[in-house]
């Protein structure tokens, strides 16, 4: 059994194998918005500044 891909993803993997010099583009922009260092001392500082969400986010009274 086949397992489902995509047509954009048969698009891109195909495209991929065409033009191999683009492996370095996609490297280089994956690690311009996604691949970014983590600190865990400001993912820490972010958790405990979170304020809990309310039941109804439109009620007026605390």
């Amino acid at each position: 059994m086949a397992m489902y891909e995509s047509e954009h993803t048969k698009f891109m993997r195909e495209w991929m194998a065409k033009h191999p010099e683009q492996r370095e583009e996609q490297k280089k922009g994956r690690a311009l918005w996604w691949d970014k260092p983590q600190d865990t001392q400001t993912t820490r500082e972010f958790a405990e500044a979170k304020v809990p969400a309310k039941a109804y986010p439109y009620a007026t009274e605390s």
